[in-house]
């Protein structure tokens, strides 16, 4: 099993000089139409927090109801959404997994400086008695319940796929591409997994970097790696669980199903910079349905030899956060990978220089189609490597005609609604 903290590396260089093409529009809109009679939009920027803490909401979906407006919060809770002025009487939702759906009314909210406080979803009292069972017990259950809650048989994924760095506040890179998965049976743990572009497409109004060449390592084939029930990996393997302190942190609601709430973190005396988070398992089937986990604060530091590829003498790169989400979904009584996504945040400067630059990394993948009849297994010469970089080669996969009318990138609008404005062309495909 390969490690989970090469799943996602960085190449960084110095680059001689830079210079600035205008900033990526990146407006929210309802609709093509709409947005194209409407430039006027109002902006909210604000936090998600647990009420009871204060603790920061990483990964909120934050969307403007009745509509495919919609962020995410990022590793600190923060967010930033977009309104035309024309919507700015419908409401806001805010919703997390484990916590209370919030809506708020356009009005009552600031331009900036909003704290948004969700409550944890409750526990029912006659539940309480279900979860007196030990949490590494209950994982082993899980772990052993994966051939039947997950296909014996290998599949075809349909997947979007996006990508996008930011350097300070500014994106320099943004690309996204459609999927072409062989996903291998859960059971047959030597069958790979293998992936490769169908269609894909980089922005290029974006700014350039300034000094600093910031390329992201592993793309497509990482999500895919992150599939925790296929490759537990440094979470739920039998030799590393040893490694971790479980705990039961109760039962919560996800879309109308109950799942047991697993809090996990690695040992004080483990020098390896493990993972810290929460993994939902169903009651009725013993199912992973999600995983949520981050490097721990203090492990971030010794974490730069497992994410940095290459780097420049003289560099100082501090990782500040490294955030990972994964859910799954029913269907026809087999639960499939739904959706991964990848947040990290570096520091970079140089040594006895006053110059730095803060990078935020993002991946999201989302499966928008499954085939369980016509197979086909990529050849290995044809599928993404985790070495690529995903950015020097979606270029070679762009097909203007496949994007049509949708030809702005807009890295701040949720990637269910991207899928959304290519839903037609995907249809088409699949029939």
């Amino acid at each position: 099993m390969k490690s989970l903290h090469t799943c996602l590396c960085f190449c960084l260089s110095f680059l001689l000089a830079g210079f600035i093409l205008p900033d990526l529009r990146a407006e929210s809109r309802h609709s093509v139409q709409e947005y194209q009679d409407s430039t006027e939009y109002q902006s909210f920027q604000g936090k998600v927090v647990e009420i009871q803490t204060g603790k920061p909401i990483i990964f909120a979906s934050i969307f403007l109801s009745g509509t495919n407006i919609g962020t995410v919060s990022n590793s600190e809770g923060d967010f930033l959404i977009k309104i035309p002025m024309f919507l700015e009487n419908r409401v806001i939702g805010f919703s997390s997994i484990g916590y209370k759906n919030l809506e708020i009314p356009v009005g009552q909210l600031n331009p900036e400086g909003n704290l948004v406080e969700l409550e944890p979803y409750p526990i029912l009292i006659e539940e309480v008695t279900i979860v007196n069972q030990d949490a590494r017990d209950l994982l082993t259950m899980a772990l052993q319940s994966v051939p039947d809650n997950y296909s014996n048989d290998p599949m075809m994924l349909t997947s979007f796929y996006r990508e996008t760095i930011k350097q300070n506040r500014n994106f320099v890179s943004v690309s996204e591409a459609v999927l072409d998965g062989y996903k291998s049976s859960y059971t047959n743990i030597s069958d790979m997994d293998r992936v490769k572009i169908f269609k894909g497409r980089k922005s290029q109004d974006v700014k350039k970097m300034d000094t600093i060449l910031f390329k992201l390592q592993g793309g497509p084939q990482t999500m895919f790696m992150l599939d925790i029930v296929k490759n537990p990996g440094e979470l739920f393997e039998s030799e590393i669980m040893d490694y971790y302190i479980y705990q039961m942190g109760g039962i919560i609601n996800i879309n109308d199903r109950q799942a047991f709430v697993i809090t996990f973190e690695q040992m004080e005396h483990v020098d390896i910079p493990l993972y810290a988070g929460k993994v939902y398992i169903g009651v009725d089937d013993y199912a992973f349905i999600g995983v949520e986990f981050q490097i721990l604060e203090e492990n971030l530091k010794n974490a730069n030899q497992y994410l940095i590829r290459k780097k420049p003498i003289g560099m100082r790169i501090d990782v500040n956060n490294a955030n990972y989400l994964v859910n799954y979904r029913l269907i026809d009584g087999t639960w499939h990978l739904n959706y991964v996504r990848t947040e990290l945040m570096f520091t970079v400067r140089w040594k006895k220089k006053l110059f730095r630059s803060r990078f935020t990394t993002m991946t999201e993948m989302a499966v928008t189609d499954i085939d369980t009849r016509n197979i086909t297994k990529y050849k290995y010469r044809e599928t993404t490597k985790r070495s690529d970089i995903f950015a020097d080669q979606v270029s070679n996969f762009e097909d203007p005609d496949f994007w049509g009318e949708f030809n702005i990138i807009q890295p701040e609008e949720s990637i269910q609604s991207a899928i959304q404005r290519i839903e037609r062309k995907l249809q088409r495909r699949n029939r």
